[in-house]
């Protein structure tokens, strides 16, 4: 199979991590269809337009007639629709269930054993861990939110349904054409430019955290080296970034000088994962990551020069 003849399906692939791997994957020559509904009204796709390559289709990923047709020429499936977030998904638990869950079966049961799913889940899925000890891949998946149990579920339909990988992604951060700031490091870097505070609540919380190109440089090396990666999930992160939201802060704080931080001594955060993460799977795999969260953090401020708040959340 040559990169020219690979035909990858994206679903939600003009979403905040959908636009930078269809942008990524046309660049390294493959064909790309992208089926999206288009909720947030973006126009995050306008770069791959003059692509030859690219197709893209405004529908519904739990379509199952639209589905089985985009299906019949693909080699390569990468489901990324998906209501992301704990918020939108209480806000909307049908969807959430419908989409994150039952779609992912959908593309399962109607896909042919010998194309390959490579499916990107959430590390949330381990919820509150042991302190000090680093969730593996083998640590046991405790959910605390819909959004965390749709896709540990939907990861178990993947694999079991096999000739796949799933990506246990930390929370990601940085600048995407269809830009989140709900999300941790974009917002507290959106609040030390424009605000110059933050009121951290549960600020011991510690996560793992991973830039967006690296995101993508993940897909890509799942890709070129699927055939051993096959059948087994992976934690995608930076083993040198499992850090409390007040360590953030700090981070923050040495390239801001004038961001200030308050813990709320009262109060509480509605997430509530705290859990740290070996990435070591991965990394045994020969991917290596290039951005650290400081190279990230001077991106977003660069980002945060261009745009306004209000039209880039998921809420």
């Amino acid at each position: 199979m040559t990169t020219a003849s690979t035909h990858v399906l994206v679903t939600g692939g003009a979403g905040y991590l959908g636009s930078v791997l269809s942008r990524g994957l046309l660049d390294r020559g493959y064909r790309v269809t992208v089926l999206d509904n288009f909720m947030y009204r973006q126009n995050s796709l306008m770069d791959c337009c003059d692509e030859e390559g690219f197709q893209v289709v405004r529908g519904d990923c739990r379509d199952e007639r639209l589905l089985t047709d985009l299906l019949r020429t693909v080699d390569i499936i990468v489901p990324l629709a998906a209501l992301v977030g704990a918020p939108l998904c209480d806000r909307d638990r049908v969807g959430a269930y419908t989409v994150n869950f039952e779609a992912v079966q959908l593309l399962c049961k109607l896909s042919s054993p010998r194309q390959r799913i490579i499916f990107p889940v959430t590390n949330s899925g381990y919820g509150i861990g042991q302190p000090g000890v680093p969730c593996t891949e083998e640590s046991p998946l405790r959910p605390i939110s819909l959004y965390g149990e749709t896709k540990v579920k939907a990861e178990r339909v993947v694999l079991d349904r096999g000739n796949a990988i799933t990506l246990r992604l930390a929370t990601v951060f940085g600048v995407s054409p269809r830009m989140r700031m709900d999300l941790l490091v974009n917002d507290f870097v959106w609040r030390a430019v424009q605000d110059r505070a933050v009121v951290v609540f549960e600020g011991h919380c510690k996560r793992n955290y991973i830039h967006i190109r690296d995101v993508v440089r993940t897909f890509l090396h799942a890709i070129d080296h699927f055939d051993e990666m096959k059948d087994r999930p992976y934690n995608v992160g930076l083993d040198d970034a499992n850090l409390s939201k007040l360590e953030l802060c700090r981070v923050i704080q040495r390239l801001i000088p004038h961001f200030v931080s308050f813990e709320a001594p009262i109060g509480e955060d509605p997430d509530k994962r705290d859990y740290i993460v070996s990435n070591q799977r991965l990394l045994a795999t020969g991917f290596k990551p290039e951005w650290s969260l400081e190279r990230g953090i001077r991106e977003l401020m660069k980002c945060y020069t261009i745009i306004k708040a209000g039209q880039y959340a998921n809420v």
